[in-house]
């Protein structure tokens, strides 16, 4: 009798535990999965009214523009007759360090520039509600030697060198990321800038030591804004320059001196 009564003792510690192991992850998978639905919320029915409204769509490619100076956050989509548009603005919560271009790691400054968001940047399971790496040193960068890493755009309003949204902000943002890239785009161009780039603005810095930066980063900026189609952009002799080489062959060498004769889908402006 005092065996079985050890035996059922047993049974039921033994029962205990393995309900207690289920539960525990049960729990963490309930918490991976929530993690992980964030970056599945669905765009608001006002956002995808908005879309159609300007003759686009969740699926057609998009563009994003951010200004340090009115922190301001600009997201554009093109449209069915091929040019893009401004499709909504946000507000930045708070950006890291002055105007001017990231330089090395931990100077806590926001990087300034062009650059191309793919699918594997996105980041669905950020401690920052949502995020995505802007892609942070490029080719640009690299070829200056500066430094640092995991430089996002992300929610939470904490910076410390990243762009940092509201989080109903960044759901929106992630979520037209998301939808462009399951309508088969690759990748989607971040133009990163100082601020508007006008005339007017860039007298106003030109005695910043980034002027000359920033006069190339006008160039992309002018180029869009002319014909609202995304620059292509490329390094060479250290410095950005765009619609310059033929997009069918070889990138340029980032060190190397620029073309003579350069292709440009300008030349027809």
């Amino acid at each position: 009798m005092l065996r079985k009564t050890r035996r059922d003792k047993a049974m039921v510690i033994n029962a205990l535990r393995t309900l207690a192991l289920l539960l525990v992850v049960t729990a963490l998978a309930g918490c991976q999965f929530a993690g992980n639905n964030r970056g599945n919320v669905p765009l608001p029915k006002a956002l995808v009214e908005r879309m159609a409204a300007i003759g686009s769509s969740p699926a057609e490619p998009m563009m994003i523009r951010v200004y340090k100076e009115s922190s301001e956050l600009e997201v554009w989509k093109r449209t069915r007759g091929g040019q893009y548009a401004l499709l909504k603005s946000y507000p930045i919560c708070k950006w890291s360090g002055t105007l001017g271009p990231k330089v090395r790691e931990g100077d806590y400054q926001s990087p300034e520039g062009f650059y191309d968001v793919t699918p594997f940047l996105l980041n669905p399971k950020s401690s920052y509600e949502l995020s995505f790496n802007v892609g942070f040193p490029n080719k640009f960068d690299s070829a200056l030697s500066r430094t640092g890493s995991y430089l996002m755009i992300h929610g939470d309003c904490l910076s410390v060198g990243c762009y940092a949204m509201t989080d109903e902000g960044i759901r929106e943002i992630y979520a037209m990321a998301r939808e462009t890239f399951k309508g088969g785009n690759s990748a989607f161009q971040l133009q990163l800038l100082p601020f508007r780039m006008t005339e007017a603005n860039l007298s106003t810095h030109a005695a910043s030591p980034h002027a000359a930066f920033w006069r190339d980063l006008k160039v992309g900026t002018d180029a869009f804004d002319q014909t609202k189609q995304p620059p292509a952009w490329d390094v060479c002799e250290q410095r950005y320059v765009f619609n310059l080489n033929d997009p069918r062959t070889a990138p340029l060498d980032p060190n190397g001196a620029c073309p003579v004769a350069p292709f440009s889908t300008l030349a027809a402006l």
